[in-house]
């Protein structure tokens, strides 16, 4: 996982790359967004976009996924 400091750039971007929120977000807007890219994927604090954003590998990734879903 990398630390990207606000308005760093993903270091493999897919073209089309564009964050989404999670599904389990709450009325009060206290979530992260996520977008995916052929490097992995991205996370970032909704409510603080301009702080920057953790950068994940796709093994990194993929492993965070899994644990969540109790895989």
């Amino acid at each position: 996982m990398t630390v990207v400091p606000g308005g760093g750039a993903p270091t493999a971007p897919a073209p089309d790359d564009e964050w989404h929120k999670s599904s389990y977000s709450t009325a009060n807007g206290s979530c992260v967004e996520a977008r995916e890219h052929t490097g992995g994927a991205d996370v970032r604090d909704s409510q603080n976009r301009a702080a920057g954003y953790l950068e994940f590998t796709g093994g990194e990734w993929a492993a965070l996924v899994n644990a969540v879903r109790g895989r």
